[in-house]
């Protein structure tokens, strides 16, 4: 298993230098118990994000405080999270930032952690990992990856990370005696899953052609929609609180979920999935157009 994961991640995120690989029970659980694991004080974490963040932080009897994007106006921490593509926005990270970032890990000695899990399904931007942008240094640096959305294995809790030897090393001792060790027959299906390159554009393809087809029809409905280059979601408002666009949504039999959720900054938006069939997506257009 870790051959093969180590050649993904050359081969998939770009990265080079000294780095470890480790197979995890879900990205969620990492996400959840990676603070506990480092023993973190205080946690940075997206202001408008993934809601188990700042429950990991919580689970560790940290401090979590929800940040921009722009390093320079963050407080002191011992972990810092960044996402890209975004969990519930779908925005990109651009190069520039991720140095940003590094450089900023670099100089505080923070942990940098940066949830992956959506890289493979870009649209209007191409994503890229923060492994790219090391340049082959990789100390405090942890990627996050997970099979759950790349390839539709949810139910297996299928994941991994990459980066720092040391970090994982870690991990990977602490975990020797708490457990959430993945099973046997769990890696050899993330090994063929991993190989398989083509179900993973049919996949892109599809979520890409769903966005296509609801952004002019929430956009003809009075919402703007922001930041939505890549992922299984649409960040949308109309300018008004987000239960309002919940229950207009709900008038109509579609279910949207309140931008709060993620946040205090997501307060007047909503997330959009587009999980649902094909068919499902364009009834949910043709219900938004006819109202």
């Amino acid at each position: 298993m870790r051959a093969d994961l180590r050649a993904w991640a050359i081969s998939h995120l770009g990265a080079t230098g000294d780095f470890d690989v480790l197979p995890t029970i879900g990205s969620k659980e990492l996400v959840a118990w990676l603070p506990t694991y480092l023993q973190a004080e205080k946690v940075n974490f997206p202001e408008v994000a993934y809601p188990t963040y700042l429950v990991g932080a919580i689970l560790a009897n940290a401090t979590g405080v929800p940040v921009g994007v722009d390093p320079e106006t963050w407080p002191d921490a011992d972990l810092s999270w960044i996402n890209s593509p975004s969990n519930p926005t779908g925005r990109i990270h651009t190069e520039a930032e991720l140095d940003s970032v590094i450089a900023w890990s670099r100089k505080t000695g923070t942990v940098l952690a940066s949830d992956e899990c959506y890289l493979e399904f870009g649209d209007f931007k191409s994503p890229v990992s923060v492994l790219s942008r090391t340049g082959g240094d990789n100390t405090n640096i942890l990627a996050v990856h997970s099979l759950s959305k790349r390839s539709n294995l949810a139910g297996y809790r299928a994941a991994f990370i990459v980066g720092d030897p040391k970090l994982i090393n870690k991990i990977r001792e602490i975990r020797k005696h708490a457990g959430m060790m993945v099973p046997l027959p769990v890696q050899r299906a993330m090994e063929i899953a991993l190989a398989d390159d083509q179900h993973v554009i049919e996949q892109r393809a599809r979520y890409n052609a769903r966005r296509a087809h609801l952004l002019p029809v929430l956009q003809q409905a009075g919402f703007q929609v922001e930041k939505t280059h890549a992922g299984l979601y649409i960040w949308a408002t109309r300018e008004e609180a987000d239960m309002t666009s919940v229950a207009w949504f709900a008038q109509l039999g579609i279910l949207v979920t309140p931008g709060h959720f993620y946040g205090e900054k997501g307060a007047n938006h909503i997330r959009i999935a587009m999980t649902a069939t094909d068919a499902q997506i364009d009834e949910a257009a043709q219900r938004i157009q006819g109202r």
